[in-house]
């Protein structure tokens, strides 16, 4: 069982494709990040372990292990059903098979939506083809309409890992939404959230044509819309998660999210000594000469955790 960075670890070291992970034996409490590196849009891939610097509240640590291994993933499926995403709903259709298609046997997904309110549609199941059916059955046979309160959603979806017990798997909450949502709630408690379910919040911006020129028309002529707006970037961004826009083809885009969260570097460092549920800034970066290689490159990374309850 691999527990989390908001978890007690207990490991030692086993080797994993040259580079070196944790398996769990002795007592030893550890952060655990997921990271990946990017240029643009490209996945920049081949780095080890020393190409990497942790800070923790500004303090560099000591990687402990390190590796690159493709962990099953646990994925929530969220689906913004709001008024606005209509006119995309046959575009999602179109994909899903394709979206589907990137997820393997060991992999879990469970499906939520929300418009102004968020809900469970189908629990976590190892069965992807029943998953697949239900988008069709129970997703896209919904009426749309209503507001779009993304930042609550993304909590809803939060904390409903928080209800899953820990299983070995990389999680993953994937916001399918045309991004055009309304500022209900301020965004850093709900950041915390997903850091204590261990959850990386991404995107996939599905976008018409129509839609976005109408949504653009109005965050641009009414200052009040655009300062009541609220996306799914900044929480995406402060998980470590990735957001792919696709006015065409969000199967494909849903495939690329997969794969890339299938690639991402697994990073270990002990766990500062400090007091319950005090809150931890962290910043991964590339070290001097692997910066020197890809001067461009930015590391994706969650950007902090809460220390856990004394065991």
């Amino acid at each position: 069982m691999r527990l989390r960075a908001s978890s007690l670890l207990c490991c030692s070291v086993a080797l994993l494709g040259g580079q070196t992970a944790p398996s769990f034996r002795s007592e030893v409490s550890l952060v655990h990040i997921d990271a990946e590196v990017i240029d643009g849009a490209r996945v920049l891939d081949g780095f080890t372990q020393g190409d990497f610097r942790v800070l923790d509240n500004k303090s560099p640590q000591t990687i402990t292990h390190f590796g690159q291994s493709e962990a099953p993933l646990d994925v929530i499926l969220l689906f913004d059903i709001s008024g606005s995403m209509s006119p995309n709903v046959e575009k999602i259709s179109a994909s899903a098979d394709l979206a589907f298609s990137a997820l393997k046997p060991g992999d879990r997904v469970a499906l939520m939506v929300f418009n102004t309110r968020a809900r469970v549609l189908a629990p976590f199941t190892s069965d992807l083809a029943l998953a697949a059916r239900a988008i069709h059955d129970k997703v896209l046979s919904l009426k749309f309409g209503g507001g779009t309160f993304i930042v609550s959603a993304i909590d809803a979806a939060a904390l409903y890992f928080r209800g899953e017990k820990p299983a070995g798997r990389r999680r993953a909450i994937v916001v399918i939404t045309d991004n055009y949502g309304t500022r209900t709630r301020r965004e850093h408690p709900v950041i915390v959230d997903a850091w204590e379910s261990d959850a990386t919040v991404c995107g996939v911006i599905v976008r018409s044509a129509v839609s976005a020129a109408l949504n653009t028309g109005a965050m641009v002529t009414n200052p009040l819309v655009l300062a009541l707006h609220a996306g799914v970037g900044h929480i995406a961004q402060a998980t470590g998660g990735d957001v792919i826009k696709s006015q065409t083809d969000p199967g494909a885009a849903f495939r690329e999210m997969i794969e890339r969260l299938r690639r991402r570097y697994e990073i270990y460092y002990p766990m500062p000594q400090a007091k319950p549920g005090q809150e931890r800034k962290v910043e991964v970066r590339l070290a001097s000469a692997a910066r020197a290689r890809y001067p461009h490159a930015s590391v994706l990374a969650r950007r902090g955790y809460v220390i856990p309850p004394a065991q």
